[in-house]
């Protein structure tokens, strides 16, 4: 009886040791994927490298796993009363009399390639990073605690450039854009075209 009762426990034992987590990055699509035996488990919105910092395609494993990361080359400066000079700044810029440079931080930081890694972090909706992959702190907790060092990372696509601020082709050959003004974003349509254009 003892036989039949351990030898289920065994085998639920193996299989879930068997389980292979693995995860895939989609630059074109912004999104991470976290897969279990090779089915889609959770998905999670990105921000990549942006252009001049892409992030690198390829074939990856984790190679660590930090809680409480902060990053040794990007942050912000800071004046003397605390108040941001440079938001986006290298640690080599020059800092102010009295201020100083803030590390960035990058919470559950899991690293696969180089200085890169998945970390919580800001997604502005488009690549944005020095080539780290930033997702949601939820959504970065979730990834952290299922995979562990040497979790296999696929990353592949292209990283869509037509984003990026300042980068896409004006759509009134003429000049000013006027929805381009901050009025008519994301949460405001621009207004009908007049009666003659529809």
């Amino acid at each position: 009886m003892r036989i039949a009762i351990a030898l289920p426990i065994f085998f639920c034992a193996a299989i879930s040791l068997r389980a292979q987590t693995s995860v895939e990055i989609d630059l074109e699509e912004q999104t991470a994927l976290l897969l279990q035996n090779g089915r889609v488990v959770l998905a999670s919105p990105i921000s990549s490298g942006r252009y001049g910092h892409l992030t690198e395609r390829g074939s990856f494993k984790i190679l660590e796993k930090e809680r409480a990361h902060y990053s040794s080359m990007y942050g912000k400066i800071v004046d003397a009363r605390g108040n941001t000079v440079v938001a986006d700044a290298d640690a080599d810029m020059s800092v102010p009399a009295g201020g100083k440079f803030i590390p960035a931080p990058m919470h559950y930081f899991m690293r696969f390639t180089g200085a890169d890694g998945m970390h919580a972090g800001y997604l502005p909706g488009y690549p944005a990073s020095h080539g780290c992959v930033r997702m949601p702190e939820q959504y970065a907790i979730a990834f952290f605690n299922a995979v562990s060092v040497g979790t296999p990372i696929t990353v592949y696509g292209r990283t869509p450039t037509g984003r990026y601020v300042g980068q896409s082709r004006p759509t009134f050959p003429w000049g000013h854009n006027r929805f381009g003004d901050p009025r008519f974003g994301p949460r405001f349509a621009p207004p009908p075209p007049p009666w003659w254009w529809r």
